[in-house]
């Protein structure tokens, strides 16, 4: 689960993000980055719309989003604020999937490093 430290919620930030901010989409996701000056640390919120499903199925294409954002976390190079939106096709898909496309988008927004693992450092010896 994500950390409260994490987490974007104010209306009013949400705002700022979505008029100043940049964003990149993919089939599945639009991700919205507002880079943060003094803020030393990554902020994010999810949206998903009540065109998707009933609360039952929203609340479970935000836990997906947040899982897949909690294991990439080290992965994700950006102090600033990020918001996820969830378009139709998430809602049929399982983890692995919403996964995938969410790190695609995080690369394609340029926020997203691959984390260098034991295994990479090692290769050029």
């Amino acid at each position: 689960m994500l950390k409260s430290k994490f987490r974007l919620r104010d209306q009013d930030d949400f705002q700022k993000v979505f008029q100043k901010g940049r964003s990149t989409a993919n089939r599945q996701f639009v991700i919205y980055v507002l880079p943060k000056e003094g803020q030393d640390q990554l902020k994010i919120g999810i949206s998903v719309s009540k065109k998707l499903g009933k609360a039952v199925v929203r609340n479970r294409i935000k836990r997906l989003i947040r899982e897949a954002l909690r294991l990439n976390l080290s992965s994700i190079k950006w102090t600033g604020d990020l918001i996820v939106i969830a378009r139709g096709p998430v809602a049929e898909m399982g983890y692995q999937e919403v996964a995938d496309s969410l790190v695609h988008c995080l690369k394609k927004a340029k926020v997203y490093e691959k984390a260098l693992t034991e295994d990479d450092s090692k290769g050029s010896l």
